[in-house]
């Protein structure tokens, strides 16, 4: 084709004038229609008619236009007067260009008019016009220079005209317009550069270079991240999903609704969607939800990636054309040059759009994540209680970490569905034009090879599904622990529950292990794939014909083609992987979605007069095993005070749950006038400030917030706070009292001013003068909710007269209903006289009038010890002992009259005292989570090496360097076999040299799985070590580490950074190494066959060094800064989902929502600023491994005359490999110093401060240790943490063995710290302590905890038996543990369950009631029978009969102020021996209760200051 001559150094006018000037033309009418749809979809406001846009328009418009034109009626008129022979195919083929070009014009104004403010579209196609106009340009100069002479000058003037307008036109094209005249103002900050930025510039990622420099010259912060796109943020993402899934359940509907109708039943009208009620199996389908939502997305990425693979077959077919250059000596040197340049720009252009799909695709798997997180959490607030129950914390925290992260690694993937067989159709078509025939023998080999590998998959996903199981388990069990570390601690169960973790982790890595080794088949399979495949080829392709000749330009095109195969092959065993896993996470999200959810109609808010009605029937099967539905009929009034009362399991707090919308309703109506507010019998407290407790969400109002916080007793809790209410609280409160979190709790309940107050016990967990002060300012008649509806469910039957209304509860159902008069009068089963007759002796309980001046009287005690603070107490006391101990009182008030006046209440701090403090410095409980800064450090490999193994580590990197070397040498005696051909195209040694050539590529196979493997067993080894250790160390952490760091952030240890080193770490290391010995590999294979090529070896070097210095120390830094944001979200996640029914009840779902979505922007933010400095990247590193195809190309055709068709081949092939081991080596690095932070993230939690050892060989108590059970302090000193000041101060006292001994002191006075010293959870800071004469500080904790029995205030159980919770080291036998259990009411609960001491706890033990709970907390620490004992205060709420335990042991009870006012609690304090008064963290008096008496200290003036005398 003399078009195509290589020796005519130009194209024929013809070519020039028609094909040439099609090209744009082609470009600009394909790309117009996607190009329109997208316009007149994103309108973004007209842009005002500016200089530029004038200018452009008049380039578009007249010029272009005109000079076509002219060609054209210069070219008609010239034919019509005969001057000059026309071609037609130049008036027929170029006459498209100028509709074109008028186009062009056209769109340039609607751009304008939709906003547009640079066009990407028209940049493309101005220099292609400019391309395509540079070779005319370059003919008619020379066509001029030969002829001396300009022929046409008229069409030579206009031609030059026409490229220089064009030329203009494309560099005006390149600078933005304004913006548009209707776009808002952006308020944003700090917005991404990104969106504003010109299409070069988004083409090279050119707008990211800023980050890049900032982040080399100092290490990134979070402010210094530009904020996230709109499209990209968590609210429009879950909104868009929301609205696919919303669309696909009245579909589902339809349908449901025809094949009801077919059937001839009729059809539910109900919506199935996301938040609403939905049948368990006919939800919408959660894949096609997504696929609809990113539709969009997906496409645009699949045209960038056609494009991308389309071009990857033009460099195999330019190698042909170099090696046969190479081959005649007599082919002009040009087209050598020409060749190689060509080979760079089809690279540069696959650089481009490998980059932009990358971007593309990275970015729609950051959306996958987002919607997925975000969907998980709105699931999570509106599921049912028993679905909570059944799906554990973790297992959620799973969707939202693992299955999400799942789902943002698949997205990458997702094309290869049709690119990969795409890809292979091109390969074995080029295949089959090289080799002909022989190639199906190769194709053959390979589909073999896919099915083998296919079936590795499935074997693979099903340990995938199995490990999964075992890693939920894992987190919930390590979740549970975190929650319950304390009981653990007191009762020293670590060992048990060590064991039960390392058996689940035992049996994850059995699966691992298992997994990994047929990933290493999988991938010896994936090498050996395209090996075998072309050596079969070859050798079928000598053997069938002896004329079929093996030269270097079959060679090297078919090996280039089989290694372009080997990466859809290789893609191909990553996606069947990762489909595998994702395979799993969906079935589990989309089971999770279609869950029950709580029915938000449930509860009625239209008006009405009452304000509360309810006329239902609940189903209470939820809470608990054989629990009767809930009937309730009854309505409560505008403005009245309703006291629910009854026995423990009667339906008290599930009638609240009624009220909330909490339960499933079976049948009636519920109606609700106004807002509610809320608070439940356990408080639920966030993790941040008490004020931002306390305001939950609504502005500060000063004067309505002093007073909430002096009517709930909180001001002398803010003098005692290091902060005041800017103090920092724990994760559930850990750093408050159960009594101050519940006044926390009914804090925000009285500031929220709500129509409806629904309060669960709230005043069980109080102290009773604190109980009466905040039934007096709070709930009462003359309280600040005086004239609000309030329903109060209560114990304390002193407060029964002061309500409006009493409800009697019992069995489910209302017993009797009225007020307090009436209810005396009742004396069924569960009535008010019954009740009360309960708690009073048989001689004042028989008659009503008795039994009401009985309450009275101690109501006004009650109301007495109001007026007092220093004495606590929450247990019930009996009248009797109560008479005796006041007549005692009585008897010495006289004597001490004069000495003591009578202490009123103390003054609570007025508003004006109350200061902001300056600083939240002191108040900080939770320290943030900081980011490392700098280079991982080089202990952190060291450290892993040796987890892994040094001999293993360096076996790996051996067989590393052995594959690449085998892979040279297969390489080279390829290429010497294609030089083999002699001059009448025969070769010889054929079989040799093939039996040679495959012995080296299978050697090749086998060293890769045999590094696998190696990776392998030192990979599950390093994860073993290092869980264990992490794991170890935490169990021996002290407590004050886990009131200071929240469950999350060690939670995330344990999960993400845990699946880090499982699953990432090993084959990010092997791809390092394959990555580094390639680039070695090329470098070497180059320089040997072409020297001349180590000139430009060194700049090469020297500028991807460069690059690579700038990208690491941005992306280190990022990945640092992303682990830190990921915690918060778990954490955050963790929080709600232990506080959604108060949440729903505030109404407050839609902020806690969007407080959810910004840590989840925050997040995302990151990981989008880590996705495009690695696109950065890979157009700079790219350009380098271009460069270097470029010189290879070159200086092969510098060189021809002294190199072979074979070296020549064998070198560019290298190179056009280097290209993507560049990129990969600086993406490994990162990628394996972003997952190495993983393991520097488990030893910074492994390397922690530890207890005590458990166990101490050598100074271990002698047996039977403690005999009597004698305790005694010594001069002991204690602080909570090293940096708090002391709580308990110089304690010096006795206690004999045997004796009973109650403590007492107002709240701060140190009491509770008691029960944290004994057992050592704090540590002494001076002094000590002795038990039978042995200093417990010398022994092992466990020595010594497991001779006490410490019964701690919050009770807490674990998932799993009852049996477990009560012995989990199965010590005693069930005769044993049932005789413990008939100290409690548990025993009548268990006999009545089918499976008795087996019966299931659910997670926390949320399917007991919290008194049940009590009981088992008790029983686990009471049945052990040890010889020293302390019970913390919370005895009182427990179905427990403390007076029947017979145990001869020291027990310490922790009574509060109000104890002398309950008869029980008198009757223990005359029982025992000795009384301790603590004041100040110091003994202020401690004797017998008669003998403080008499001396007339405190706790005599304490008594008289309680108006008992």
């Amino acid at each position: 084709d003399s078009n195509l001559s290589v020796h005519n150094w130009d194209l024929t006018p013809c070519f020039q004038n028609s094909l040439l000037a099609w090209i744009p033309c082609i470009y600009l009418w394909a790309a117009l229609p996607c190009y329109l749809f997208y316009l007149r979809h994103h309108h973004s406001g007209y842009i005002v008619l500016s200089r530029l846009s004038r200018l452009k328009m008049i380039l578009g418009t007249w010029q272009p236009a005109k000079c076509s034109y002219s060609q054209l009626r210069y070219s008609l008129l010239g034919k019509v007067q005969g001057r000059k022979q026309v071609q037609m195919c130049v008036l027929c083929l170029g006459l498209p260009a100028f509709p074109a070009q008028l186009l062009a014009t056209l769109l340039i104004q609607y751009e304008r008019l939709q906003g547009v403010q640079f066009s990407g579209i028209l940049i493309i196609f101005w220099f292609l016009c400019v391309v395509c106009a540079i070779i005319p340009f370059r003919s008619k100069i020379l066509l001029a220079k030969a002829e001396g002479r300009i022929s046409d000058p008229f069409r030579f003037t206009t031609f030059y005209i026409h490229f220089a307008l064009v030329f203009s036109a494309l560099i005006l094209s390149c600078f933005k317009d304004k913006p548009p005249f209707s776009s808002p103002k952006s308020v944003d900050p700090n917005p991404c550069p990104e969106a504003s930025a010109g299409f070069l510039s988004r083409l090279s990622f050119w707008w990211f270079t800023k980050m890049v420099i900032l982040g080399y010259r100092r290490p990134l912060e979070e402010q210094d991240l530009w904020s996230l796109n709109e499209e990209d943020k968590s609210q429009t993402l879950v909104q868009q999903f929301l609205k696919v899934w919303r669309k696909q359940a009245p579909r589902l509907t339809r349908r449901k609704a025809a094949a009801a109708a077919a059937s001839g039943k009729t059809a539910s009208g109900e919506d199935e969607v996301l938040l609403g009620a939905q049948p368990q199996s006919q939800g919408p389908s959660f894949p096609w939800a997504m696929l609809a939502t990113f539709g969009s997305s997906f496409l645009i990425s699949a045209c960038f990636k056609l494009v991308q693979d389309l071009l990857s077959f033009v460099n195999p077919q330019l190698l042909r054309v170099l090696i046969r250059f190479t081959s005649n000596p007599s082919a002009p040197i040009w087209w050598g040059f020409l060749v190689a340049v060509l080979m760079f720009v089809c690279s540069m252009m696959q650089t481009l759009f490998l980059q932009q799909y990358y971007h593309c695709i990275f970015s729609m798997g950051l959306r996958f994540r987002t919607v997925i997180i975000g969907i998980i959490y709105r699931k999570a607030l509106v599921i049912t209680n028993s679905v909570k129950r059944e799906s554990a914390v973790g297992e959620i925290v799973n969707l939202m970490s693992e299955d999400a992260q799942c789902f943002r690694d698949l997205a990458p993937y997702i094309n290869l569905v049709w690119s990969a067989p795409l890809q292979i159709s091109l390969a074995i078509y080029f295949l089959w034009q090289n080799l002909g025939h022989s190639t199906l023998a190769g194709v053959a080999v390979m589909i073999l090879m896919i099915a083998f590998g296919t079936a590795m998959a499935m074997k693979m996903r099903a340990f995938e599904e199995q490990r999964m199981k075992l890693k939920d388990s894992r987190i919930k069990l390590m979740n549970e622990i975190l929650g319950g570390i304390k009981v653990l601690k007191l009762f020293a169960w670590e060992p048990s529950f060590l064991e039960k973790v390392e058996g689940i982790r035992q049996g994850e890595l059995q699966l691992l292990r298992k997994a990994a080794y047929l990933l290493a088949v999988s991938i010896f399979t994936m090498i050996c794939t395209p090996f075998l495949g072309f050596l079969i080829t070859l050798g079928v392709y000598v053997s069938v014909d002896q004329n079929n000749v093996l030269d270097a330009e079959k060679a090297f095109v078919s090996l280039s083609l089989f290694n372009i195969l080997m990466d859809p092959l290789q893609m191909l065993s990553h996606l069947f992987s990762f489909m595998a896993q994702t395979s799993v996470s969906l079935k589990r999200i989309q089971n999770f979605l279609s869950q029950d959810e709580l029915d938000l109609q449930c509860v009625e808010r239209k008006t009405i007069s009452p304000v509360l009605q309810l006329s239902l029937l609940f189903s209470r099967s939820g809470l608990c095993l054989n629990l009767p539905t809930l009937v309730l009929d009854f309505q409560v009034p505008k403005g009245a005070l309703v006291a629910v009362v009854g026995p423990v399991g009667c339906g008290k707090s599930s009638l609240v749950s009624a009220l909330l919308g909490e339960m499933e309703k079976l049948e009636g109506k519920v109606h609700v006038k106004g807002s509610v507010a809320y608070v439940p019998q356990q408080a639920w407290i966030q993790n941040c400030t008490l004020q931002e407790n306390v305001l939950f969400g609504q502005a500060l109002d000063p004067k309505r917030y002093q007073q909430t916080l002096e009517a709930c007793a909180l001001l002398a809790d803010l003098e005692m706070l290091p902060a005041g209410d800017q103090t920092e609280i724990g994760e559930k409160g850990i750093n408050l009292s159960g009594g101050q979190r519940q006044r926390v709790s009914l804090a925000r309940a009285v500031y929220s001013d709500a129509d409806i107050f629904l309060l669960d016990d709230p005043l069980s967990a109080v102290d009773s003068h604190v109980a009466k002060h905040i039934f007096d300012q709070v709930i009462g008649p003359e309280g600040l909710l005086a004239g609000k509806t309030r329903v109060l469910v209560t114990h304390g039957i002193s407060f029964l007269p002061q309500t409006d209304s009493i409800i009697v509860l019992a069995d489910g159902q209302v017993s009797e209903m009225g007020r307090h008069a009436a209810t005396l009068q009742w004396r069924g089963d569960w009535g008010i006289g019954g009740f009360q007759g309960e708690l009073a002796t048989p001689s004042t309980s028989s008659h009503p009038a008795a039994v009401l001046e009985e309450a009275e009287d101690e109501q006004r005690i009650e109301a007495s010890l109001s007026h007092h603070t220093d004495l606590m107490d929450s247990e019930p006391i009996t009248y009797k002992v109560q008479k005796q101990f006041m007549r005692q009182l009585s008897a010495m008030s006289s004597e001490g009259e004069a000495e003591s006046q009578p202490v009123f209440r103390r003054h609570l701090i007025s508003s004006e005292k109350v200061q902001k403090t300056e600083g939240k410095a002191n108040g900080v409980l939770i320290q943030e989570e900081k980011a490392e800064v700098g280079t991982v450090k080089l202990s952190v490999y060291w450290d892993y090496a040796k987890a892994v193994g040094l001999w293993t580590s360096l076996a790996i990197c051996l067989l590393s360097a052995g594959q690449s070397a085998t892979d040279i040498g297969a390489n080279v005696w390829l290429s010497a076999w294609a030089n083999d051909a002699t001059a009448d195209s025969t070769q010889y040694s054929t079989y040799l040299r093939l039996g040679v050539y495959a012995t080296l590529g299978v050697l090749q196979g086998l060293l890769v799985m045999l590094s696998v493997m190696t990776m392998v067993v030192g990979s599950m080894q390093a994860a073993r070590f290092l869980h264990q250790a992490l794991l170890h160390n935490k169990m021996r952490s002290p407590q004050s580490f886990f009131d200071t760091t929240p469950s999350g952030r060690i939670l995330n240890r344990f999960s993400k950074d845990i699946q880090v080193i499982d699953e990432d770490l090993g084959p990010t290391i092997l791809s390092v190494l394959a990555s580094l010995f390639d680039i070695i590999s090329t470098f070497v294979v180059i320089v040997a066959s072409t020297p001349l090529f180590a000139v430009v070896t060194v700049p090469l070097a020297a500028l991807y060094a460069f690059v690579q210095r700038f990208y690491v120390a941005t992306s280190r830094q990022l990945t640092h800064l992303e682990s830190v944001s990921r915690s918060a979200i778990y954490s955050y996640f963790l929080e709600t989902v232990s506080g959604t029914s108060v949440i729903r009840a505030y109404n407050r779902s839609q902020d806690f929502r969007v407080i959810s979505d910004t840590k989840v922007d925050l997040n995302q933010r990151i990981c989008y600023h880590c996705f495009a400095s690695n696109r950065w990247l890979g157009i700079r590193v790219d350009f380098v491994g271009n460069c270097v195809v470029l010189f290879a190309a070159l200086f092969a055709v510098i060189g021809r005359s002294s190199l072979n068709p074979g070296l020549v081949g064998l070198s560019v092939s290298y190179a056009l490999q280097v290209t993507f081991a560049l990129n990969w080596m600086i993406q490994d690095m990162s990628k394996l110093e972003s997952n190495i932070v993983a393991v520097e993230r488990v030893q910074e939690y492994s390397k922690t401060e530890t207890e005590a050892p458990w166990v101490i060989e050598g100074k271990r108590p002698p047996p039977g240790w403690p005999q009597h059970g004698e305790v005694e302090f010594r001069d002991y000193s204690v602080r909570y943490r090293p940096e708090l000041d002391l709580v308990l101060k110089n304690l010096s006292l006795r206690v004999r063995g045997g004796e009973k001994v109650g403590i007492v002191g107002r709240t701060g006075a140190g009491k509770s710290f008691m029960t944290l010293c004994l057992p050592r959870i704090l540590e002494a800071a001076e002094g000590e302590i002795r038990i039978d004469g042995l200093n417990v500080a010398d022994i092992g904790l466990h020595d010594l905890r497991s001779q006490l029995t410490i019964i701690p205030q919050d009770p807490i159980l674990f998932s799993g038996t009852l049996r477990m919770n009560l012995d989990p080291f199965g010590h005693y036998s069930e005769e044993d543990i049932w005789q413990a259990l008939e100290l409690s009411h548990l025993h009548t609960f268990l006999s009545a369950q089918p499976a008795h001491l087996d019966f299931q706890c659910s997670e926390g033990g949320e399917n007991l009631r919290i008194k049940k709970r009590n009981s088992v907390c008790i029983l686990a620490g009471v049945h052990l029978q040890r010889h020293v004992g302390m019970a913390d205060s919370s005895l009182a709420r427990a179905e427990f009969e403390f007076a029947n335990l017979e145990i001869n042991r020291t027990l310490c009870l922790i009574l509060e102020t109000a104890s002398l006012a309950r008869t029980k609690r008198m009757a223990k304090i005359t029982s025992l021996a000795r009384v301790l008064v603590l004041d100040k963290g110091a003994v202020a008096e401690f004797d017998s209760p008669a003998n403080l008496i008499a001396a007339k200290g405190i706790f005599y003036r304490m008594a008289k200051d309680a108006g008992l005398a």
